[in-house]
């Protein structure tokens, strides 16, 4: 997957598409259209921030730190994570992964949401800082 900004979003554009995401009911995708700009929103304020905090909110440990690859790869991060053995791992599960660190929490979670919480910090551009999400777990697949 490339990082370039295929759409040519501005900044205030991504942020609105982000912001339709965050802090609200779960919102669904319903076009292939919608996930492609959600998608090129995201790259964009991570291309543009330092760093990146993941929360991800899953059905299971293996859905969860798949996700969390996918969008790692996705956003240019060479990582390999070594996750714990989870195949016993059947409860809904919070993993919280660092960009700068390259290191992740991982505990049962009983809420309701599910997808993808993105933080992004930038020392340069303060309008990207903010947390965008619950995102789709699948939006890199």
């Amino acid at each position: 997957m490339s990082i370039e900004n295929q759409a040519n979003l501005t900044v205030e554009q991504a942020q609105k598409i982000l912001g339709e995401f965050s802090c609200t009911e779960t919102k669904t995708i319903s076009t292939e259209e919608e996930k492609a700009l959600l998608r090129e929103a995201l790259l964009l304020f991570t291309r543009l921030s330092d760093s990146q905090n993941f929360g991800i909110c899953a059905d299971t440990a293996a859905e969860g730190f798949f996700a969390l690859e996918t969008y790692l790869k996705a956003l240019g991060y060479d990582v390999s994570l070594d996750p714990p053995d989870f195949t016993s791992t059947v409860e809904p599960v919070y993993i919280k992964y660092n960009t700068l660190k390259g290191s992740y929490y991982l505990d049962s979670y009983t809420g309701s949401y599910r997808g993808v919480l993105v933080s992004c910090q930038s020392s340069q551009a303060e309008s990207i800082n903010g947390t965008y999400g619950h995102l789709p777990l699948d939006l890199f697949i």
